[in-house]
């Protein structure tokens, strides 16, 4: 059976403000040293398995430019653009119906486009087991992430029994981001994985679920594969697509279907969620900080500190972040980079759309 992916890349990457904007949101960034974005660097990883003229990705319509800009190789008729954003269910609604047009049937790696993965041959053996899994029957496939300390940032996985072939277990269930103590708990117990947002199954099989846990969208799916390639399809999927409940895969599908497995994954994963994944990601210096531009840091530790040409001095600081581009600059404490999209709420309320 074919190999496709489906690459997630419509989100906003509020939470890496002040360089992740409304015109060149997260995923279209470079935060890495060698200089490729995030959604270049997903594209590169998963060549190995499928062809490039079987990935999809579907973004909002605004950045259909940046993707045909860094991804030049991907063929225009797989860039599938959301007239507005959705959710992840009806995303890959939507990339399902373009894939069953075209093919009947096939696999599809679902992959969003701004996490970084640092060991890709283990990543690759994982998606080749959840592959194996999946076409053996009607089963959806998640990626777990085993834990390494109590993170309150993720959702978690509870893992149930193992299924024997190919290191897979049954999911027992999905909860929420917990609070540190129930991370605590989550850990001590090992029976809980991070909700990783990476997903394998047929495209048959993932459309059959929405058929029966969200009727509504799935009729309104089916009337845009219906128009695909005709002089309407622009109009029916505005039309269509607009009327769709905005709706996770999890809460809408995994939450509620059967014949669901997920494989632990240890290969290095990161969600890139904020500002603090680029003290992960890169380098520190004899201080502990990360820094990039033109920086002097003096009795400054622990700190995670972004600039361009404009100089950038520090004194007598620790834990925080500071970033700093043409138009605004940022200073925020590490432990509270998580409130980071707060700003972007308080600029809309007051009508600053050019900080957005």
């Amino acid at each position: 059976m074919r190999n496709t992916a489906l690459i997630m890349a419509g989100g906003r990457g509020e939470r890496f403000w002040p360089k992740s904007r409304r015109e060149l949101p997260k995923q279209f960034l470079s935060l890495t040293d060698d200089g490729k974005t995030m959604i270049q660097l997903t594209v590169e990883r998963i060549l190995p398995l499928v062809e490039m003229d079987d990935i999809y990705i579907v973004t909002n319509k605004d950045y259909k430019h940046l993707v045909r800009e860094q991804l030049p190789e991907i063929p225009e008729e797989n860039i599938l653009c959301e007239p507005v954003g959705r959710n992840t269910a009806p995303c890959i609604g939507l990339g399902a119906i373009h894939i069953m047009k075209k093919y009947n049937d096939a696999v599809m790696y679902v992959l969003p486009s701004d996490h970084l993965i640092k060991f890709n041959n283990m990543f690759l053996a994982s998606l080749k087991d959840a592959r194996e899994v999946a076409i053996q029957g009607d089963n959806l496939v998640t990626l777990g992430i085993t834990p390494d300390h109590p993170e309150t940032g993720y959702g978690y996985i509870k893992i149930g029994k193992s299924a024997a072939e190919n290191r897979a277990y049954l999911v027992e269930r999905f909860v929420e981001k917990p609070s540190l103590e129930v991370a605590k708990e989550y850990l001590a117990t090992e029976e809980y994985l991070w909700n990783s947002g990476m997903f394998v199954w047929k495209v048959s099989t993932i459309l059959m679920n929405i058929q029966k846990h969200m009727p509504n969208m799935y009729q309104n799916l089916m009337r845009i594969q219906a128009a695909i390639g005709t002089e309407e399809e622009e109009a029916v999927l505005n039309r269509e697509f607009s009327s769709m409940e905005s709706q996770s895969i999890d809460y809408g599908i995994m939450e509620k279907a059967g014949n669901i497995y997920i494989l632990p994954g240890t290969f290095g994963w990161d969600d890139v969620g904020s500002w603090l994944a680029v003290g992960r990601i890169k380098k520190t210096n004899e201080s502990g900080n990360v820094v990039n531009g033109n920086i002097i840091t003096i009795g400054t530790h622990n700190c995670i500190i972004q600039g361009d040409k404009k100089l950038i001095a520090t004194v007598g600081i620790e834990d925080l972040i500071i970033v700093d581009t043409d138009d605004a600059t940022l200073i925020c404490a590490k432990d509270s980079a998580g409130d980071i999209k707060k700003v972007l709420e308080n600029l809309k309320i007051c009508n600053r759309d050019e900080y957005i």
